[in-house]
């Protein structure tokens, strides 16, 4: 290779001085500043070629044309806005030589020192300027100043905007990691270990927080593929479009659910998920951050689920709502048509805080199940704000429901409710974590709409509730708890006060008063000295009643659907989960054993939220769970598969369901059924889908 390209310089556009009415004079080298003002703009063009021609070191076999938008500001110092090369040598070259540039004397315009911007045009090879032909002319390019431009001046603004190399820096900031369970896995180790001052139970997390414990960076590195071509890089690396530039980044990636399946019992064929849909994700500097998710999907599932989804229809003709998804309409004769959108905007404006609107679920917990607030419903609005200060997490979320059942449905408008609840979590040492957790749900009655009283962040909701009249609100307490046994051993819990009553308590008469529920589960990281091997042991126990209320629009529900556990109340269940990742190959079995107590006769047992407590009670003592119609619940979920894109989640799988449904009376609406419902299929892994119910 030549030691040193030798460039023909020519300059196509150099700047105009001014606009009507004004004059500008040209930034001024040392050498020029004995010249006449009619040569003072030739003499910076020319100090500017010679000063490039002398400092470019760059060895390449590019021969094209190279663009570069520069300016020279108040200070008189270069800046490089745009450069126009295509070859990576090159432009990095160009970058370096104009940032290089002495600091010299700035523009004059109307007598004050100002920026003034440029374009120069040159072609590969070069000479020394000094040699230039002197037909080439110079045509001077208009600067950005505050009166009338010129007709025959070009706009650079768009020219001029750069973008950067994409470094991924969501990594680094205080986006939401979206919320899987597969994925959570892979890092959920590293934020359990012993003296982490790390707060799992308030989900999603965001990128930085993570970041803190486990370089999602390097790991994302080890599982890249070595792709070259564009389609290669697109399909198995990178995100679809990412940009970044000063300050800006986003990105834009497809959305994917292809399932096909087959239920061997039932009267369900085969059943199918066809979902598209467009993700947009990004932030403005590090205050600011966004996401929006819209899904446009079609599907037909397992008898058991799809019956599910009729029971909890909505008011309105509409024939399903599909859990955690939504509102269904009717596609063809027996298959349902369920769009749903999740979008939020995050903003921190200092170390401590942050405050998110959006459209989207939330979980409280460290187990499978949260007893508190599950992200197994619908998608709602919300607004949270998180606090995180010494070994404290502190969130407030505000929230706003849907009741869609026919008797509060009013000229075709469900009634709404709102949630206002607090979560602390406390890392109390190296490896205790406690939380305290309320939660006030009231309707909008009477005009009430979103009563202030609850937006108070530190005010206890109990006593705000009883005083705001206690009929018209229903407020729940709870306890987390989390014990680090070991890196590799974690003990969690929950325990969630509906209402209770003291001299009930005291009678010890199984009253249905005493309404609470409670959690009890292992985590074992890298079980057996097993890299990434993850088991967990999770057992829930749900009182009849619990969710419920008097008045039913102010149950703990939301779109005919539990914000607590989503089997609703009246259970016990045990879960078994194991979960295995291997670079980008994954599986993962999970085993639940439960007891429900379900209504039969036009009795309320307490399962069914939905039903006020006061109405079809059979009996106020001796209330048990399971009581009614008890149902045994076995289900064994096995999923292997593939990561096909680890940027955008995007997996290919095969999954298998056995469920058992045992009740011990069968009745026209509560049958006993045998399903095996085996799946393959492509999807974009960005929320938990549950089938366990």
């Amino acid at each position: 290779m030549k030691r040193l390209l030798v460039f023909v310089f020519f300059w196509s556009g150099m700047l105009t001085v001014g606009a009507q009415g004004l004059q500008q004079t040209p930034p001024v080298f040392p050498n020029c500043k004995s010249v006449n003002e009619a040569e003072a703009q030739a003499c910076f063009d020319q100090e500017v070629q010679r000063f490039v021609y002398q400092n470019f070191k760059a060895k390449t076999n590019y021969q094209g044309a190279v663009i570069v938008v520069f300016e020279v500001d108040q200070s008189g110092k270069f800046k490089p806005l745009y450069i126009d090369a295509a070859d990576a040598e090159v432009t990095a070259e160009c970058r370096r030589v104009f940032e290089k540039f002495p600091v010299i004397q700035p523009a004059v315009y109307g007598g004050k020192a100002t920026y003034s911007k440029y374009t120069i045009r040159f072609n590969v090879p070069l000479q020394n300027p000094d040699d230039a032909p002197k037909s080439l002319t110079k045509q001077q390019q208009a600067p950005v100043v505050p009166t009338t431009f010129q007709k025959e001046t070009r706009v650079m603004e768009l020219d001029t905007m750069q973008y950067q190399t994409f470094t991924k820096p969501q990594y680094d900031s205080k986006l939401a990691i979206p919320f899987s369970n597969r994925l959570y896995a892979s890092f959920d180790w590293a934020m359990n270990q012993v003296g982490a001052n790390a707060h799992t139970t308030s989900k999603p997390f965001t990128f930085n927080e993570v970041s803190k414990y486990y370089n999602l960076r390097e790991a994302h590195q080890q599982l890249m593929k070595p792709k070259s071509s564009w389609w290669g890089k697109k399909i198995w690396n990178d995100d679809l479009v990412a940009i970044q530039g000063n300050d800006y980044r986003f990105t834009l990636n497809p959305v994917f659910d292809f399932q096909l399946g087959r239920e061997t019992s039932g009267a369900t064929d085969y059943t199918f998920v066809n979902t598209r849909g467009v993700q947009i994700r990004g932030g403005l500097g590090k205050e600011v951050n966004f996401s929006a998710t819209i899904y446009e999907s079609q599907g037909r599932f397992a008898d058991y689920f799809n019956q599910y989804a009729i029971s909890l229809r909505p008011s309105g003709g509409n024939p399903a709502t599909i859990p955690g998804i939504g509102i269904a309409k009717e596609f063809k004769t027996d298959a349902f048509d369920f769009p749903m959108a999740e979008a939020y905007i995050n903003y921190a404006p200092g170390k401590f805080v942050e405050m998110q609107l959006g459209h989207g679920r939330n979980f409280i917990g460290d187990g499978y199940r949260s007893l508190l607030l599950t992200d197994g419903v619908s998608p709602y609005p919300y607004f949270k704000i998180n606090t995180t200060f010494w070994k404290i997490k502190y969130t407030n979320l505000y929230m706003w429901m849907k009741d869609n059942r026919p008797e509060v449905t009013v000229d075709g408008t469900y009634a709404t409710k709102f949630v206002a609840s607090h979560y602390l979590s406390w890392n109390v040492n190296r490896r205790l974590n406690i939380g305290f957790f309320e939660s006030v749900v009231w309707a909008n009655q009477n005009d009430r709409g979103f009563d202030m009283n609850f937006v108070n962040p530190i005010i206890f909701y109990r006593a705000v509730e009883f005083s705001s009249s206690s009929r018209s609100g229903n407020a729940l307490l709870g306890l987390t708890g989390k014990y680090k046994l070991s890196n590799s051993v974690n003990a969690y819990g929950q325990f969630l006060l509906d209402e209770f009553s003291l001299g009930e308590i005291r009678a010890q008469n199984q009253s249905w008063k005493n309404k609470y529920a409670y959690q009890l589960g292992l985590k074992y990281y890298n079980a057996f000295n097993v890299d990434n091997l993850m088991l967990q042991l999770e057992y829930n126990f749900v009182r009849p009643y619990v969710y419920s209320h008097s008045n039913v629009l102010t149950n703990y529900g939301n779109s005919n659907q539990s914000l607590g556990h989503q089997w609703g109340g009246n259970l016990k269940e045990l879960i078994a989960i194991g979960r295995y990742t291997h670079g980008r190959y994954y599986a993962s079995a999970k085993l639940h054993y439960g007891v429900r107590g379900l209504d039969i006769n036009g009795l309320n047992y307490g399962g069914n939220i939905y039903l006020s407590y006061n109405d079809f009670r059979p009996t106020d003592t001796g209330v048990v769970v399971g009581q009614g119609n008890e149902t045994m619940v076995f289900i064994a979920d096995l999923q292997a598969g593939y990561v096909i894109n680890p940027t955008t989640n995007l997996k290919l799988f095969a999954n298998v369901i056995f469920r058992n449904f045992d009740p011990t009376t069968v009745t026209d609406t509560v049958k006993s059924s045998n399903t095996t419902w085996f799946s393959i299929g492509v999807r974009t892994d960005i929320f938990n889908w549950y089938f366990d119910y």
